[in-house]
């Protein structure tokens, strides 16, 4: 279907849903296409592509509001789909917060080019994908002897989609990802099975790493666990990697949502123009990242795309307000998701900051755990290794840091230079200072 045809389609959903009682309603129209390929211990295990067609048709009636969605876009059976979902649209509850966004807000929308769609995606086949992930998996595992299984994978993918409101809102996009991986699991003393895993996720072909790279790179973060220990608890300097940095940060955006605000469940209520972190964090929601993994000209209520300052040298400067809490809660809404996730970037690497360590652990990942909304409290467990006199000296393991989030970001002293770019929450590298470890 093309792009005309998906705005014919949903003008003529709009016209029959209105003439049937609608006062407002959205309709969305998509395509996409994927293809994962994955090789296990030298076997192919998975080669599998699925397209997908959908409409999906949000309906204002008389107050009353119902999301619907189905993957047959024929008009006889859409027909008979608009006139149930209408129907029984009319029997919900009442609920005055509900509406389309205020026209307004559809205005200035950006022209920019977003670099999200790869003309080069038509040009992969099935046997280049195969043999991607073929030789990723040959090279991970040939990188020791204590290597007892590697999984490696290749996938891609193109989306296509037409929005359309019945209050003036228009538009289409189209968009493009590719990714590549590994997982490796080792042998260690004791019988024990450390693994890691190494994945990048692009816009653009070129854009990803090369299997050589992407092998080692799992191989190497899964050897770095041979000897892992259990040590004391202690308070000290606490590290963590770009990739791994994303879990910690991304606790902060539930309680930033509309949604937690309105039912009393964000520890982060009544913050807004105060200092909720140290000055050296400031976070941007920047949705014009070229070939960003975020990037987009408009949300999915059509609101248009801006960057907005989420964190301003530790203060509090913006929420995530759709228009449906922003009438709840009696404010302008901002937008209801994230893009992309940008930081300020301090003056030093990984290295130097390992290099400026007395004492420390540099956490490499997060196992288990939780963190509560409401409160800010967390508990996590972690894998890392130690630091001692700017050295890394061995991999650690069974550790939790648990705390409040507040009290965390208070203790952040620095900032990386090295962005993690595989994700649309671009984590740079974090150090903080006085943090407590339960160990044994």
């Amino acid at each position: 279907m093309t792009e005309k045809e998906r705005l014919e389609l949903a003008h003529w959903v709009i016209e029959r849903a209105t003439k049937l009682g609608a006062q407002e309603v959205k309709v969305s129209i998509s395509k996409s296409r994927d293809v994962e390929v994955e090789f296990r211990d030298q076997q192919l295990e998975k080669l599998k592509e699925s397209t997908q067609n959908s409409l999906s048709m949000n309906l204002y009636v008389d107050q009353r509001y119902s999301s619907n969605s189905t993957n047959d876009l024929r008009k006889e059976s859409l027909t008979q789909f608009i006139e149930n979902t209408v129907a029984m649209t009319k029997y919900l509850t009442p609920d005055k917060f509900r509406s389309l966004p205020d026209p307004k807000l559809y205005e200035n929308r950006p022209e920019s080019d977003l670099e999200i769609y790869d003309l080069r995606q038509t040009e992969i086949d099935s046997p280049k994908r195969v043999a991607i992930a073929r030789e990723i998996e040959a090279v991970a595992h040939s990188q020791s002897k204590k290597i007892i299984s590697t999984t490696a994978g290749y996938s891609d993918g193109i989306s296509e989609s037409t929005q359309v409101h019945s209050n003036g809102f228009e538009a289409s996009r189209i968009s493009t990802y590719f990714s590549t991986g590994a997982e490796v699991t080792i042998k260690d003393a004791d019988d024990r099975r450390p693994e890691d895993y190494y994945y990048v996720t692009t816009r653009y072909f070129d854009s990803l790493l090369s299997p050589e790279e992407i092998g080692k790179k799992a191989a190497e973060r899964a050897l770095s666990k041979i000897g892992m220990k259990k040590i004391s608890s202690r308070k000290c300097t606490m590290l963590i990697e770009n990739r791994t940095a994303r879990r910690f940060i991304y606790a902060l955006f539930q309680p930033l949502s509309g949604r937690a605000l309105q039912q009393k469940q964000s520890f982060l209520e009544g913050m807004l123009n105060q200092k909720i972190a140290a000055e050296v964090l400031t976070i941007i929601d920047d949705p014009f990242v070229p070939q960003g993994l975020g990037s987009r000209l408009y949300d999915h209520e059509g609101i248009s795309a801006q960057k907005m300052m989420v964190i301003e040298k530790g203060v509090l400067k913006n929420y995530y307000i759709d228009t449906y809490y922003a009438k709840k809660l009696g404010v302008d809404p901002t937008f209801g998701s994230q893009s992309n996730i940008v930081f300020q970037l301090g003056n030093r690497n990984l290295d130097q900051m390992v290099a400026d360590t007395k004492s420390g652990i540099l956490i490499t990942s997060f196992i288990g755990g939780n963190t509560n909304p409401t409160t800010g409290d967390y508990s996590l467990g972690l894998q890392g290794i130690l630091i001692e006199d700017g050295k890394l000296i061995h991999p650690v393991n069974e550790m939790n840091i648990s705390g409040n989030l507040k009290d965390a970001l208070t203790a952040l002293v620095e900032v990386g230079t090295d962005p993690y770019p595989y994700s649309s929450v671009q984590t740079p590298s974090l150090r903080f200072e006085g943090i407590d470890f339960s160990g044994i």
